[in-house]
């Protein structure tokens, strides 16, 4: 581990980390709810590109998440490959902001997916390591309260200067870059790690011959349920769907957030004391309810209480799942394993996505949410068989290999 050096109680790199990710997350989301309006608004794209956009950036980007996670363990070393990952996602802002067709919005969104793709393993590693195993979840969900507390700010932000830009969406993309840019310094010049022994650099190998059942288990759990989790644009065009204007968007998406950011740390201390698994059961099984609801949602208020929900299921799931994650691998290959849980979850986006956006163009916008109801039942029945399966099961047996 590296320095104890503490910041507010948290491991300084913890700490450091939260910060990078605000600051990330205020560029990311300045941005993020803007894209599926300016496409469909002013680019005149249909649902079906968009879901190929999103699917596309996501899921294609997500590869690297294994290799960025496998070199990280080889080289020893996070720092360096999440400076490199944030730097390519800053350096990412001026393509969107000069965008004239779909086709460049898309090299931008794999771009700046290309980037999480590089970082996300080596951080998650780091986060892992810098914290002692019972406090895993409080870290992890700190993370990711830090993380979605950017992105509270950042829709305001967008809102604020969409107002004063009378909706040019181009210059708020520009501005954008600023907060990526901070991000990045921070990583630089804050973020510290020990050089770990040569002869641990060297084991890990790409394979899944290091990790057992539960791992395997609990990663097709996570794409299955990926599977039908599509990308959140199709929230934010359901939102305007159903009523809500262009200019509130931004707080719909900052209200969803602010749910997330709060109930993130609260879920993490939850799920420390009464059980990881418990904790994602539970989000598995709201997020199932809560497409549904977005699939029969007939006005603005429904609308509101739904992206609060999808806040509280984020907060139940996202630093969680990673959290339990981190006790079911070996030391020696924690980014490893955390890039092909990031891959195999976001290789699942494409399929989601491009199902999403075909069922909203050729059957009803509804459709596309009672698709990601039924994966998100079909995801909580086998996360219960895991559960009960884990019970019986020898932690050192093999299956699935």
């Amino acid at each position: 581990m590296a320095g104890k050096r503490k910041f507010l109680g948290w491991h300084k790199n913890i700490f450091i980390a939260g910060l990078v990710s605000f600051f990330m997350d205020i560029s990311s989301e300045m941005i993020y709810p803007l894209v599926p309006l300016f496409l469909a608004g002013v680019l005149g794209v249909n649902k079906s590109i968009i879901g190929l956009i999103e699917g596309i950036a996501e899921s294609t980007a997500s590869l690297l998440k294994v290799f960025s996670g496998y070199i990280s363990d080889k080289i020893g070393t996070r720092k360096w490959l999440m400076a490199a990952g944030y730097g390519i996602s800053a350096a990412s802002r001026p393509i969107v902001a000069v965008s004239a067709s779909w086709h460049q919005v898309l090299g931008f969104r794999f771009i700046d997916r290309f980037g999480k793709g590089v970082r996300t393993a080596p951080r998650d590693a780091l986060i892992a390591e810098s914290t002692e195993k019972e406090f895993l979840g409080r870290a992890f969900s700190f993370h990711r309260s830090m993380d979605t507390l950017g992105a509270v700010i950042g829709p305001a932000l967008a809102f604020f200067f969409l107002g004063i830009f009378s909706n040019d969406y181009r210059k708020v993309f520009w501005l954008s870059a600023l907060p990526a840019i901070i991000a990045v310094l921070l990583i630089i010049f804050f973020i510290t790690e020990g050089k770990k022994p040569r002869h641990l650099a060297e084991k890990p190998r790409l394979s899944f011959q290091h990790f057992d059942w539960r791992f395997k288990f609990f990663v097709i759990i996570a794409a299955v349920f990926a599977l039908g989790n599509s990308s959140d644009v199709f929230l934010i065009l359901r939102a305007q769907q159903i009523g809500i204007s262009t200019a509130l968007i931004p707080l719909v998406y900052l209200f969803f957030n602010l749910i997330y950011s709060l109930s993130a740390v609260p879920a993490g201390m939850i799920a420390d004391k009464f059980g990881k698994k418990r904790v994602a059961l539970s989000g598995f099984m709201l997020f199932s309810l809560l497409y549904y609801g977005f699939a029969i949602a007939d006005n603005a208020k429904t609308i509101w209480f739904l992206f609060a929900l999808y806040g509280l299921f984020m907060g139940l799931t996202e630093g969680v799942q990673k959290a339990y994650l981190a006790t079911i691998i070996p030391g020696d290959f924690k980014s490893t394993a955390f890039g092909i849980y990031n891959a195999l979850t976001g290789v699942a986006m494409l399929p989601a996505s491009l199902i999403g956006g075909w069922l909203w163009d050729n059957i009803s916008p509804s459709a596309t949410f009672y698709y990601g109801s039924m994966t998100g039942i079909l995801a909580s029945v086998l996360f219960g068989l895991f559960i009960i399966i884990g019970r019986k099961k020898p932690v050192n047996s093999i299956i699935l290999t």
